[in-house]
């Protein structure tokens, strides 16, 4: 990990999970998520002790276990208040909501890892607490009520709200909960100006506009593979395996539920639009391309 200023009061640690600092004083600052697990918290603790520093706060941009992943330490050490936004607060409280959400059922014990479940932290509502300098924004799409942070120093964190340019690259599919939300937000960041903007899994940049077009073809090369594949009958099972070997992917429980989440949620944004309808024969659903 490594901290790296980009502003008078705005820092942020390089990292696989990228965890904003944002200094409110000469001794308290502000965490923006806090990584994938209690080893990223404490390397983070040990971080702002080296700097005189003391964490009055956690902004999570969201609930996914790597970012909220070293709240729990964090906070027991620190005693700092952990603020979110939204449904975002339940799923930090209760981290087994994801695998439930994802799995769309009980999570059976497979599924209750550290990779889809963090430690359970307390969380206050980011309205009317969050401090002079940070204003935060709607970032829907990836989660169900991801925000952004904006900083004094004219400085974006951005969560995941975009997807690097090498992740589309390898893996072809990325995680999203509501694509039409997705793409909304997509055109919202075509509207920001600012000196640096910092996805959470990305290199920081200075500019948005290669990344957000990158997303956005993604998206539709996405939904033109699942209509061409359904332009014969076909099961979701079906769809979802046709996604992996199309894009060739490796098939284990948390690719399943992750990857099959997002197929739905590709389903459900294909049959909204028009794209695709449904029946039911042989007690089975059927999707098939509209014409």
């Amino acid at each position: 990990m490594e901290l790296i200023q980009v502003g008078k009061n705005t820092y942020y640690i390089k990292n696989n999970t990228n965890i904003g600092v944002y200094c409110i004083n000469d001794h308290e600052v502000y965490l923006i998520d806090t990584g994938n697990d209690k080893d990223a918290g404490k390397k983070i603790l040990k971080i702002i002790d080296e700097h005189g520093w003391v964490i009055k706060g956690i902004i999570n941009t969201h609930s996914n276990a790597d970012h909220i992943g070293g709240n729990e330490v964090i906070q027991k050490r620190s005693g700092c208040e952990v603020l979110s936004y939204g449904r975002e607060k339940s799923f930090i409280e209760y981290p087994d909501f994801e695998s439930t959400l994802l799995y769309g059922g009980f999570p059976f014990a497979d599924l209750r890892n550290k990779f889809l479940m963090a430690k359970s932290s307390a969380v206050k509502d980011i309205e009317g607490n969050l401090p002079e300098g940070l204003c935060y924004f709607s970032l829907k799409g990836h989660f169900v009520d991801m925000i952004g942070i904006k900083t004094s120093d004219d400085v974006y964190f951005l969560g995941d709200a975009l997807f690097s340019l090498e992740t589309i690259s390898k893996y072809g599919v990325f995680f999203l909960y509501d694509v039409k939300s997705f793409l909304g937000t997509l055109e919202f960041l075509k509207t920001l100006e600012g000196k640096l903007f910092i996805p959470s899994h990305v290199e920081a940049l200075a500019s948005l506009d290669e990344i957000i077009l990158e997303n956005g073809k993604k998206v539709k090369e996405i939904s033109q593979v699942v209509c061409s594949f359904c332009e014969s009958c076909h099961t979701f099972e079906e769809i979802l395996a046709h996604v992996f070997e199309h894009y060739n992917l490796s098939m284990n429980m948390n690719q399943y539920v992750l990857i099959g989440s997002t197929i739905r949620s590709y389903l459900s944004y294909l049959y909204e639009t028009g794209k695709l309808s449904y029946e039911f024969i042989n007690y089975q659903m059927i999707w098939k391309t509209i014409e």
